[in-house]
Formats: structure tokens, C-alpha cells, sequence
């Protein structure tokens, strides 16, 4: 299979689904890769899922790039996206080109992505302005979770709905080659992907974007607790582990593991 690049990614809009999913280390990008996923994002969400924090805010820099090395050791087809955490694009344009250029330099992404709408259309412009190819995310962005009052969908009322719209224009005009839309309804979600020449990718945005992405350890079944409807699992990992670690223990305790079979002479 030939190396997704971002002209590739934006051919696909309107002929082929886009499959994108997130991975934050060596073993895990490994089996996404050779899934053929076209898009493996480095999401900030690795502070919730590998980190425990409670929301995204916590993520640094250092620790992006560090997990994007991991994923860009390991992954030979997808396109590589490092999410830029909160407080790497928001204080200046200056920091907002080194950080980015970070995570092509050192972290070896093809791209970032950034939340944000026409506010940011200044920093998308700067980035793409120097060859860093940029994925815009609007609707539900994390980042904004003390702003929204929770993690609530975006665009339900007219006023919202006609400025995530303008937004989507905006980014696009700015020179982002793919948006994702998080948390706004299905009929929006359509019309902005009808009303925008490049790739949506959705996460519960429903079936008409352009293609559709999903937090890794929620498709696996990784992470315990109650996950948003949007989410489908595919796997029960987290009980199986859980079951063969309970299984070692017992066996430890009881003298059953090692044997004198599994030991050397």
C-alpha cells in the first residue's frame, strides 16, 4: 500500500472513506499501521487515557513529542498528525511555528492539528505559510471543556450551528487541508462537509463526514467507565488483561508459577 501523504488524503473527499485512529506508542501505532488506517493521530487525549488525567489541559509539549516519536518509529503507511496540547498555539505565532515545527523535526508527524475556528485562522495561515500541513478541529474541542461547561455537543441551536458553518469556511480559507468535526449533530455535520472542499473527519459527528476517527483505547475497550454513544467497541481488552493478571497473582501466591520447568539449570 502506497504512503498516505496530505495531497492523497484530500483526493479522497467524495470517492473514498478516510479511517483514522489515535495511538501514543511504539507496539499499539505498529498494529494500527499495518491495519491500513490512512491517519494515526497523536491526540492530546493521551493524558486521559495513558496519563489519567482528568481532561486534555495537563499535556505538555515534551510529552507530545515524545509519544509521536514512539508512534512515528512504528508506523510506515499512515499519516502521522501530532495534536498541539493546550497552550502551544494560543500565546504567539512565533511559538505556535516552533512548537508545530516540533513535532515535524523531532516527533517525525507529517502534520498538526489544533482546535479552534476562525480564532485561529491566523495561526493555520503562519503554519501552512511555512510547509507545516495543518488539521483544523472545531465543534466539541477538549481543550475548551471549562468554556463549554462539560463535554457537550456544539450546534444544536441556529446561532451555534451558523457559526461552527463559518468557522469550517474559515479554516479552509486559511489554508487547512482536513477538519475535524467533534460533537455537533448529524444534519450540521452533512452540511458542513457538502459546504467544504476538503476531508471531515468525524467523531460523533454521524455517518456523512468525509471519513471517521476514534479514540484507540475506547475501540479496544481499554478504559473503564461509561464512553459516549458515538463510541463502538470492538474488543473487551481491558477484562482480559485484568482476567490474566488475576491469574498470575494466583499463581505466585499459591506456587504454582514458575515451575521447575520454566527455570534454568
Amino acid at each position: 500500500m502506497d504512503k498516505i501523504t496530505v495531497p492523497i488524503l484530500r483526493d479522497k473527499k467524495g470517492r473514498e472513506k478516510i479511517s483514522a485512529l489515535t495511538a501514543y506508542d511504539y507496539p499499539f501505532a505498529k498494529w494500527v499501521d499495518e491495519s491500513g488506517i490512512d491517519i494515526v493521530l497523536v491526540g492530546d487525549s493521551v493524558g486521559m487515557v495513558v496519563a489519567g488525567e482528568e481532561n486534555t489541559l495537563p499535556v505538555t509539549m515534551d510529552q507530545m513529542i515524545y509519544h509521536t516519536k514512539m508512534v512515528s518509529r512504528a508506523v510506515k503507511r499512515a499519516l502521522i498528525i501530532g495534536d498541539m496540547p493546550f497552550l502551544s498555539y494560543q500565546t504567539s505565532r512565533k511559538e505556535t511555528i516552533a512548537n508545530a515545527g516540533r513535532f515535524l523535526k523531532e516527533g517525525g508527524a507529517s502534520a498538526v492539528k489544533l482546535e479552534g475556528g476562525s480564532s485561529v485562522c491566523g495561526r493555520i495561515a503562519a503554519l501552512t505559510k511555512y510547509d507545516i500541513p495543518v488539521m483544523a478541529h472545531i465543534g466539541l474541542t477538549p481543550q475548551s471543556v471549562h468554556r463549554m461547561g462539560g463535554y457537550k455537543v456544539q450546534g444544536r441551536n441556529e446561532r451555534d450551528a451558523y457559526q461552527l458553518l463559518a468557522d469550517a469556511k474559515s479554516v479552509e480559507s486559511a489554508g487547512a487541508f482536513s477538519l475535524l468535526l467533534e460533537g455537533v449533530p448529524i444534519s450540521l455535520a452533512k452540511e458542513i462537509t457538502q459546504s467544504v472542499q476538503i476531508p471531515t473527519i468525524g467523531i460523533g459527528a454521524g455517518p456523512y463526514c468525509d471519513g471517521q476517527i476514534l479514540v484507540l483505547h475506547d475501540l479496544l475497550g481499554l478504559c473503564a467507565g461509561p464512553h459516549p454513544k458515538f463510541v463502538r467497541g470492538y474488543a473487551e481488552i481491558a477484562s482480559i488483561a485484568q482476567n490474566a493478571i488475576n491469574r498470575y497473582r494466583e499463581d505466585v501466591e499459591s506456587g504454582k508459577f514458575p515451575t521447575l520447568e520454566e527455570g534454568y539449570v
